[in-house]
């Protein structure tokens, strides 16, 4: 082979390797065997299995609190908020540990074998038995009867927040994990990456509807353990999976350079170093900024971070535009993300008071078969799987013909939809509830807690409807909003950003059920959380979150307004 002809064949494998990206073994990773759809397919079979696990605990576990455990509805439905809340907040921790230490790849495989651990522990939990008062009484044994029934809680809930230590470092890492596969600086593979998110969804709400259907009935009629055992066996086939397909994974090269952690930080740093100073005149802002003026003006004190502290050798050296110009990013997320907690409460209910209230309803269909309380959640994965092509085909074609934007709407204004949706569905759900209570009342059913109430369970649809297509809009809008908007390197805590939204929303509702527990259970009242809910005034709470959430719509629309997008597509 000659000179010449040796260089063209290499130039040729040049071309055909993807920057950035190596393989299982740490050698440079070719196009045409590696990554894209094969890989994408293992990904979201991996996800859709994790979600099945998941769904199968997150969506019935009210039930399980107050029924085999004993536990009150007010404290059931503040366990499963804090339980909620930690799942949705520790994918932040697991986002850092993965892009700071150990990579995806590492993260993800590590966090499924604690998963698989926790859900296997949790069956066990499941199974051991539950001994009656009456027994223990019967036989003198009320210590021994005691000490079992603690440790059978312990064990529970030691197993339940260690599936969401596994969670909190699979979720963030997956998702980012399979975007990987595909490289954003192809032409075909970029338009590959934006329909694999829209199959990412599609397959996570498709497990969570199979999940809900299956295993709320399996729960609810046959057996708690086998219910629990399943999400472990899918847990387990999702672990096998992504290792089979390793081999065909694009890993990204981590980039020798300052953590964007660190460089985030130090512009806050050298910024209050200098809050005596000065800011730099405009020019000097322009002449290396691309959006010079606009964002020179937001958030004016981190301009200070231009100049080097006064002892430099001690406080260190000015930041370069492009550090301050990240950190004004991340700061403007801060406003859409704390207005968006209100709709973190409102998710919060789905799987809690949703459900108690359809435990009370008649669920009979014909009479043959009773409908799970918990299996109602599935006409929100439903609404979503059938609401997202007709966002795709029909509201975006039609809203881009008025606005000229490729995507139709912005996500804001795609978040902002959502939000208003929210606020609809918790009117709808307080509306439905007081019609609830009426019904009791006429029946003379409120004294009967375990008496069915003549009212068809299908009253509940139209607000779990509404949910599923306010999800459409708001759960997409952010997720894509979180990625999009924050520093390349930091995309896995980006879609854990997200996330931390629904975790921080499911403490602040456990917060507020435990104060309006405690105000309005007091002597000769009785609480809006009764464990009789016929006495109870879940109606109240609903418009108590219509009128927080008018209040957040509001405060985001004029955040969302004044926002300046890192690109200009908004």
């Amino acid at each position: 082979m000659s000179i010449s002809e040796f260089s063209d064949t290499e130039a040729l494998l040049v071309a055909a390797t993807v920057d950035g990206c190596v393989d299982f073994k740490g050698r440079p990773v070719y196009r045409a065997s590696s990554g894209g759809w094969r890989s994408a397919y293992f990904i979201i079979g991996v996800e859709m299995a994790e979600r099945f696990a998941y769904y199968g605990i997150e969506s019935n576990l009210i039930t399980y609190l107050t029924g085999p455990l004993g536990q009150s509805t007010a404290t059931a439905a503040e366990n499963v908020n804090l339980w909620l809340g930690m799942a949705m907040l520790l994918p932040l921790l697991g986002a850092f540990v993965a892009d700071s230490f150990l990579g995806r790849y590492r993260t993800i495989v590590i966090a499924s074998v604690l998963y698989c651990l926790g859900l296997g522990l949790l069956t066990l939990s499941a199974m051991l038995p539950s001994v009656s008062t009456a027994y223990c009484e019967n036989t003198n044994e009320m210590t021994l009867c005691n000490s079992l029934h603690q440790f059978k809680l312990i064990l529970f809930f030691f197993s339940l927040y260690l599936v969401a230590i596994g969670q909190g470092g699979h979720k963030p890492c997956v998702q980012a994990f399979g975007a990987d596969q595909f490289d954003g600086k192809d032409p075909v593979e970029s338009k590959f990456k934006s329909s694999f998110f829209n199959w990412w969804y599609f397959g996570l709400c498709a497990a969570a509807l199979v999940s809900i259907l299956i295993l709320s009935y399996i729960q609810d009629n046959l057996n708690w353990g086998l219910g629990f055992g399943m999400p472990c066996i899918s847990m387990a086939f999702a672990l096998i999976v992504f290792l089979i397909g390793s081999k065909t994974y694009r890993y990204s090269i981590k980039k020798n350079e300052k953590s964007p952690f660190l460089r985030i930080g130090q512009v806050f740093v050298v910024a209050v170093r200098n809050w005596r100073r000065p800011t730099p005149s405009t020019s000097v802002f322009e002449a290396q900024a691309e959006e010079g003026h606009e964002n020179y003006e937001q958030f004016k004190f981190l301009n200070r971070a231009l100049l080097a502290p006064e002892n430099s050798r001690k406080y260190g050296v000015a930041c370069s535009i492009s550090e301050v110009e990240e950190a004004k990013a991340f700061l403007r997320l801060v406003p859409i993300w704390i207005t968006n907690l209100v709709y973190g409460i409102v998710y919060a209910q789905f799987s809690t008071f949703f459900t108690k209230q359809g435990a009370t309803m008649d669920r009979w269909v014909g009479s043959a078969f009773e409908i799970p309380a918990a299996s109602l959640q599935s006409f929100i994965s439903l609404s979503i799987i059938l609401s997202i092509p007709v966002y795709d085909c029909v509201f975006v074609p039609i809203a881009r013909a008025f606005t000229g934007k490729p995507s139709g709407i912005t996500m804001l204004q795609r978040i902002g939809i959502g939000m208003f949706l929210s606020v609809l569905l918790m009117m709808i759900a307080a509306l439905v509830e007081m019609k609830r209570l009426k019904t009791a009342e006429q029946y003379g059913l409120i004294d009967e807690p375990d008496v069915t109430i003549p009212m068809s369970v299908g009253w509940l649809i139209p607000q779990y409807v509404v949910a599923g297509v306010s999800e459409t809009f708001i759960m997409v809008g952010l997720q894509e909003f979180f990625y999009d908007q924050v520093p390349t390197e930091l995309r896995s805590v980006g879609l854990s950003l997200y996330l931390g939204i629904f975790g921080v929303g499911s403490f602040l509702s456990s917060f507020l059920i435990s104060v309006i527990e405690k105000a309005t259970s007091g002597k000769g009242h009785t609480s809006w959380f009764a464990n009789n809910l016929n006495k109870a005034h879940l109606d109240y709470f609903y418009l108590l979150l219509t009128g927080l959430g008018t209040a957040a719509l509001v405060a985001f629309l004029y955040f969302a307004k004044s926002y300046i997008y890192n690109n200009r597509a908004g």
